[in-house]
């Protein structure tokens, strides 16, 4: 009896000690001391402190042992949560399938992209015909030994005997190109630096191309990007020898691309100084000058091919929801444009043409919708598409009668079509072979009313049999700007949110492209504050529904969807338990100032533009508008130290700022990676590590206990 009295004492003692440990909350260390500095901006009268302005160097020492000692304590933190290694070796686990891309054809291959599964950057293969046995025709991950070198163009010559492809580094916007022998795989002695937003238009034997200046010694991640121009670089000749084809030195900030038609025959020049529109003009080959097409600035004007001198150009000039046209070069005034698709009440997305025929793209409810019409315009038929979810661009020439595209949506993994033009036919070219029961779970679309009555569609995917107990996780995802539009598509990171009961949820929120200008519009500007109030109102309507709670409620975006989040976490810091703002644009009055932000300022304004438009940005900017003593959601800030489209400063003076502000439990953390940037490129091994750190954070805060 004293021997099972003494084991019952043990194992009482034992489960005491083991609940003790389950309730005991990770904290995480003291955060690092920031030291602050006497900066003060005086905006119309107005003074503005920044005192972590230091932090904006990104070669100082201290700015390093800043990142180095925040590191740290969000390591310390995320190393203490009892599942993060579960949750990464699960999203390894589903991460591990083959996954392609659409073929496409050049010259007389096919070409696609494939990764079989964990590589960390997809191989382009390379078929003699379509049922030919593929080889490696070129492998990024030769290109480095972590996978941090991706290859970010690749552009063949008309025959298909030359490619110029282009690399970047560490995900830095910037990227250098290099020429490669079809037939011989050598890589020529070309090679092109200081590239960015450029791809390369071949011409004859060479191709186009768009760079800036080299910058000065520790500026090439910060400093404000002006002065693109336009070169022709002619094979075999180095770089110092090209052809400066086009500058502008009376407009610093604005870019400029070359580009040829199809058929060579004409050269497109297309300049762009923000979100808003651009501009185009065109030169034929024995044309001296360029002529203007359009000059204006003020609407989008996409170049889909040319028929002779008659120029076939999708628009939202005087169609908010977009149009095609037919534009002769010879006759450009608006007066003379044939409109050859009239718009729509769907919203026009892509066009392609494919075997005589053009096929368009629209985007109905956020969700794509095809037609299929003939050369002047005539409607033959719909294009049917395999149910609710997206299109991806149609690859075909103009000429083919076959062509190839995918369709995907939340729980329908990207599965290839091979399109019969002749027929308006579609078969599955290749499906996804993922282990996961996608079956189980349902996608519906609500609509919800904003804090103006406005009416905003929502996408909810989540398991089949869901209680409504308003007990469930939600991941509540958004953008809302740029005339970017959210549509349904397959995330193999959200698999992982799914199976452990949570609630995928993504509106489509005003300043997005999902009704067209209008709606992007709606949420620009003066008018940025209704894209808040509709993501507010998302979770407001989710909690209304008892879909959940607020201590069940995360809010996740990047870079515009990073302002998101930082403005929502502040203005209503009671109705979300976790925030991931990732990339973000935190710093509303500054954000200009810096490599390409001054492009943002169509959807943004600046902080200069006068005293109504500072005011308006001064409110809501997530790094001003943070209030001492307020208790905030757990945060996980997430940048990356190569971020040169919103520079990481953005995120480290909020953090700083956030951390000293706040008060309660919650922790506020920053995760600063390296050798990463804003996100393109980046090797499948860090994506990895960066979405187990943010679930297993969520998780860990919401109190979700993932079934591994």
């Amino acid at each position: 009896m004293k021997r099972l009295s003494y084991l019952l004492i043990l194992m009482a003692f034992i489960i005491m000690t083991s609940c003790e440990q389950q309730q005991k909350k990770i904290v995480p260390a003291a955060y690092p001391l920031t030291q602050k500095v006497d900066t003060i901006d005086n905006y119309f009268g107005t003074a503005v402190a920044d005192p972590y302005r230091w932090l904006e160097d990104d070669n100082s020492e201290e700015t390093a042992k800043w990142v180095a000692a925040q590191n740290e304590v969000t390591t310390a933190y995320l190393n203490q949560i009892p599942f993060r290694s579960k949750i990464k070796e699960r999203l390894e686990q589903i991460w591990d399938y083959p996954k392609y891309s659409t073929p496409f054809k050049e010259g007389d291959k096919y070409y696609y992209y494939k990764n079989d599964g964990m590589q960390n950057q997809d191989v382009v293969y390379m078929l003699n015909g379509l049922d030919a046995e593929p080889e490696v025709f070129l492998d990024p991950n030769t290109f480095s030994e972590d996978g941090t070198v991706a290859l970010s163009g690749l552009e063949f010559n008309k025959e298909g005997t030359l490619v110029a492809y282009s690399i970047s580094k560490s995900g830095s916007d910037w990227s250098e190109i290099f020429v490669m022998d079809v037939e011989t795989r050598e890589v020529l002695e070309d090679h092109i630096e200081w590239v960015k937003f450029s791809g390369a238009s071949w011409k004859d034997d060479g191709f186009y191309y768009s760079r800036y200046d080299e910058p000065k010694d520790g500026d090439a991640l910060k400093a404000v990007n002006e002065f693109h121009k336009v070169y022709y670089h002619k094979i075999g000749n180095s770089q110092d020898e090209d052809v400066l084809i086009y500058k502008n030195d009376d407009e610093p900030l604005r870019n400029y691309y070359a580009g040829t038609t199809e058929d060579e025959s004409i050269l497109m020049l297309g300049a762009w100084e923000g979100s808003n529109g651009n501009s185009l003009y065109a030169k034929k080959s024995d044309d001296k000058d360029f002529t203007v097409i359009v000059d204006d600035f003020e609407n989008k004007y996409n170049l889909i091919d040319n028929f002779g001198d008659q120029l076939l150009i999708m628009t939202n000039d005087a169609s908010p929801k977009w149009n095609l046209v037919l534009i002769d070069i010879n006759n450009p005034g608006k007066e003379n444009w044939k409109v050859i698709i009239p718009e729509r009440e769907e919203v026009l997305q892509s066009v392609s043409l494919i075997g005589g025929k053009i096929v368009a793209e629209y985007m109905k409810d956020a969700a794509s919708v095809a037609y299929l019409y003939d050369y002047e315009g005539n409607l033959l038929e719909d294009f049917t598409l395999p149910g609710i979810g997206s299109m991806s661009g149609i690859y075909g020439k103009k000429d083919d009668t076959e062509a190839f595209y995918s369709f995907t949506s939340f729980t329908f993994p990207s599965t290839i079509y091979k399109y019969d033009a002749v027929n308006n036919t579609s078969e599955v070219y290749r499906k996804s072979e993922i282990d996961f029961d996608t079956e189980a779970y349902e996608t519906k679309q609500v609509f919800y009313e904003s804090k103006d009555g406005t009416k905003v569609p929502m996408f909810l995917v989540h398991k089949k049999g869901l209680k409504m107990d308003g007990n469930n996780p939600v991941y509540l995802y958004g953008y809302g700007g740029f005339n970017v539009s959210l549509t349904p598509r397959f995330r193999i990171t959200s698999l992982a949110l799914l199976e452990n009961g949570f609630v995928y949820a993504m509106p489509n929120l005003r300043g997005g492209g999902e009704y067209g200008e209008e709606w992007h519009e709606g949420g620009m500007q003066m008018n940025k504050q209704n894209v808040f109030d509709d993501f507010i109102a998302a979770a407001e309507y989710l909690i209304a529904e008892n879909y959940t709670s607020p201590e069940k409620l995360a809010i996740a975006g990047g870079s515009n969807g990073g302002l998101l989040v930082g403005a929502c976490m502040i203005q209503r810091p009671d109705l979300f338990k976790v925030a991931l703002p990732a990339v973000g644009v935190m710093d509303m009055l500054r954000y200009h100032k810096f490599t390409i932000g001054w492009a943002w300022a169509g959807d943004y304004g600046t902080s200069e533009d006068n005293d109504e438009m500072f005011k308006y940005l001064y409110a809501y900017s997530p790094l001003h508008a943070l209030k001492q003593g307020v208790a905030y959601p757990a945060t996980l800030v997430t940048t990356a130290d190569h971020d040169d489209r919103v520079v990481p400063a953005h995120s480290f003076k909020f953090a700083a700022t956030l951390q000293e502000r706040h008060q309660g439990d919650n922790p506020v953390l920053i995760r600063i990676d390296v050798k990463a940037g804003h996100g393109g490129g980046k090797p499948t091994a860090k994506i990895i590590e960066e979405y187990a750190d943010e679930w297993s954070f969520m998780m860990y805060n919401l109190g979700v206990t993932p079934i591994y």
